[in-house]
């Protein structure tokens, strides 16, 4: 088959087209014809050397595909009601960038009716990470405020379109006031434009001076400080990625005060039982909100595989809105 490698850590164009073993499916595995691969930071955390994979799992970039299952467990896919022949989209902690790749059965869900290979590769790792977070890990609730930290990335459209379909209302920031206005389209209530204004400011002006419920946060860094702020009483910080560095100083007396959660996850190396949960979730409640067009993939590019060089670089100027997807001929 073939495949996308990071030849060496380093720059984009580390990555290289080759021919690879195709992978077999063991116990509790299908092995799926990919038609499309999702493109994630991780993934270039991974290209950098900064976030190397689980023992055991591919050293292939690609943390979600798209495509047909070809073969696999037959016990498993029937408890899953899968079959061969299936369109399925899957989140894998390896392998996602090449023509075939194996995935849990459990980690697999249909392709949701209406659409098609690269908006369905566009799914699973947004939507587990959000799920997991912002309603596992945040409890959000109908009637609370979320404010979302990077509104137009792939986990931001996300969430933002989440969190009101779950009757929240949404605060999103972004870094310019094109992303503020993609934010809105998607659903948000209001949108801060990090550069020009202090989202903390805005936030509790937005709230009545009582601050948010919820925080999503992709940064960490000095923003905690201020998000520990930004929080009403029993508000939950969630942090699932450090691009603004690991350290952080915070008021621990309004912790105390206002009761409030900090916590933080990583999806990746978690076990197979916990990502089937949140995928039993996310059938029952999330796809019939696709199926029906109340959330949708925000897709922003897509490149051919051969290209996949490209695609780092577009998702390193942090240009786009929503998600970039690798397509397989």
């Amino acid at each position: 088959m073939q495949a996308v490698e990071i030849s060496s850590f380093g720059a984009p164009e580390v990555l290289r087209l080759t021919e690879r073993p195709a992978p077999v499916a063991g116990a509790g595995e299908v092995l799926i014809r990919v038609r499309a691969s999702g493109v994630n930071r991780p993934d270039v955390l991974q290209r950098s050397g900064a976030y190397p994979p689980p023992p055991g799992t591919s050293d292939l970039p690609g943390l979600e595909v798209a495509g047909v299952i070809e073969s696999g467990d037959a016990d498993a896919m029937a408890q899953a009601g899968f079959k061969v022949g299936d369109r399925v989209c899957a989140l894998v902690a390896g392998g996602g960038y090449a023509e075939q790749c194996v995935a849990p059965v459990g980690q697999c869900l249909p392709v949701p009716a209406g659409l098609d290979d690269v908006q369905a590769a566009a799914l699973p790792e947004t939507f587990f990470t959000v799920w997991s977070n912002v309603f596992d890990r945040g409890h959000l609730q109908p009637g609370e405020t979320l404010l979302v930290q990077g509104g137009t990335s792939g986990i931001g459209v996300t969430a933002i379109q989440l969190g009101k379909a779950f009757g929240a209302t949404v605060i999103a920031t972004a870094g310019s006031d094109d992303k503020c206005a993609a934010c809105l389209e998607l659903g948000a209530d209001h949108a801060i434009n990090y550069r020009t204004q202090d989202f903390l400011a805005v936030a509790k002006d937005l709230t009545g001076g009582q601050g948010v419920n919820v925080i999503l946060d992709m940064v960490a860094g000095d923003y905690v400080a201020r998000e520990v702020e930004c929080l009403a009483e029993d508000g939950r910080l969630v942090i699932i990625a450090v691009q603004g560095g690991v350290k952080a100083g915070f008021n621990a007396g309004l912790v105390l005060r206002r009761r409030l959660v900090i916590t933080g996850s990583t999806l990746r190396p978690r076990p197979v039982a916990f990502k089937t949960a949140i995928a039993q979730a996310l059938r029952a409640r999330v796809w019939p909100l696709l199926e029906r067009g109340l959330v949708k993939p925000v897709i922003h590019s897509t490149f051919a595989a051969a290209h996949a060089a490209d695609a780092h670089a577009l998702m390193e100027t942090n240009q786009h809105i929503g998600k970039i997807v690798l397509t397989w001929a």
